[in-house]
This record gives C-alpha cells, sequence and structure tokens, in this order.
C-alpha cells in the first residue's frame, strides 16, 4: 500500500474510532466472503464491519487515544465500529461464532473501557435497548390503564374501594387502649367507706350521753334511798 493510501487509512480507522462508542476486534481467519457479507447484514445499522491491517490499526487506535486492542492485534483481523446499543452488535457477533466457529471475538471497547471476549458474550446475554424500551412503554400503559379505570369507575365502587382499604388498616393497627378512670372517681372512691365508718361512730357518741342524762333524771333513781349499814354499839 503506498503511503499516501496508508495515511488515508489510518486517517480514517482514526476517525471511526472517535466516532464510535464501542469497537469489537475479531479474527476471521478462513471465512469466505459469502460468510463476511452474512456477517454485516446480521450486525445491523448500529455496525460497520471492516477488515483492517493490525499495523495501521495499531496507529489509528493510539492516536483515537484506545489502547485496549494493542497486544489483540494479531492474525488475521477485523472490527465492528458501533454507533448506537453495543448489545445487539455483541449478540450478532456471538450468535454468528456459535454458528461459524472460525469466527472468533478476541476482545473490544466500550466507552472508553476495555472489554475482554468474556464481557462481550456478558454484553450479549443482556436486553437490547428496544427490548428494554418496550418493555418501560408496556409498564406505562398498563399503569395509565389501571388509572383510567379507576377514575371511569362509579362513585359507589370507588366508595366500596376506600371503605375496604379503610377496614383492613383498622384491622392491621393495634387495638385502641381502653380509656383510664379518672383519679378523682378512685379517691372519692377509695375515701367513702371511711367517711361512713366516720359518720356512723358520730352517729353512736350521742346515744351515749342521752342514756347517761336519762338515768340522772329518773325519779325513781332520785327517790331510792341508798341503804345505810347499822352502826356497830
Amino acid at each position: 500500500m503506498a503511503r499516501p493510501d496508508k495515511a488515508a487509512a489510518v486517517a480514517e480507522l482514526t476517525e471511526n474510532f472517535r466516532n464510535s462508542n464501542a469497537a469489537v476486534l475479531t479474527e476471521y481467519r478462513g471465512l469466505t466472503v459469502a460468510q463476511l457479507k452474512t456477517l454485516r447484514r446480521s450486525l445491523g445499522g448500529n455496525a460497520e464491519y471492516f477488515v483492517v491491517k493490525n499495523t495501521l490499526t495499531r496507529i489509528a487506535a493510539k492516536e483515537a487515544g484506545v489502547d485496549a486492542f494493542d497486544s489483540l492485534l494479531q492474525g488475521p483481523s477485523a472490527i465492528a465500529f458501533i454507533s448506537g446499543d453495543a448489545v445487539e452488535v455483541a449478540k450478532g457477533l456471538r450468535d454468528f461464532a456459535k454458528a461459524n466457529p472460525l469466527l472468533v471475538i478476541k476482545g473490544g471497547v466500550l466507552d472508553g473501557k476495555a472489554l475482554s471476549a468474556a464481557d462481550i458474550n456478558k454484553l450479549a446475554d443482556l436486553e437490547s435497548r428496544d427490548v428494554l424500551l418496550a418493555k418501560l412503554a408496556g409498564a406505562m400503559i398498563a399503569s395509565l390503564s389501571q388509572a383510567a379505570a379507576l377514575f371511569q369507575a362509579p362513585l359507589s365502587q370507588a366508595a366500596r374501594t376506600i371503605e375496604a382499604l379503610r377496614a383492613q388498616v383498622e384491622a392491621t393497627s393495634p387495638a385502641a387502649a381502653a380509656p383510664a378512670v379518672p383519679a378523682e372517681a378512685t379517691a372519692s372512691e377509695e375515701g367513702a367507706p371511711e367517711a361512713v365508718a366516720a359518720e356512723a361512730a358520730v352517729a353512736d357518741e350521742p346515744a351515749v350521753e342521752a342514756s347517761a342524762e336519762a338515768v340522772a333524771e329518773s325519779p325513781e333513781a332520785a327517790e331510792d334511798p341508798v341503804a345505810e349499814t347499822p352502826a356497830e354499839s
């Protein structure tokens, strides 16, 4: 390759590294041209798959600030430059490698971080961005449908729902404590027997005095002479 062509190739590779959010290095030894075309189609529109020269790729990667490929650039090399969902491209490479063992995934880089071949296989096991967005949209639609059904339900049904929730909260909450007996009432009840006893004692005392007075005022007691003892002669 002439020097101007090499310079142009390095510039193109450098631009591809800089414009891609991910890149996967593969070895394609033994694959036919037809198989390479099939591989390119399987990667979709998020990736461009190029057969590269190791020396030129090493220079371009260095200029782009990518050092993950330096030790991996050996043998027939091809790179998938990814702009978009890296998971989808990783799935395509993994599935093609399973069907065509001649394709070897050697490593890659994602958002500036180096990836091993095992990392790329793990990336391929994840759900793609489109699948995640579809699940998120489905969850949002389901939530909106439930809210709409609640708003459209008759008021009586809404009232029953609220009442059921209230009953459930009351059933799960601790029972209310019994109201305490006021201290004044307790003190009054405790002092009642003493008051009754005191009143009974006071009521009994005048009865004794009255008996003594009755005896003193009795005519029989006043007229009854006291027997005298005869004097000794």
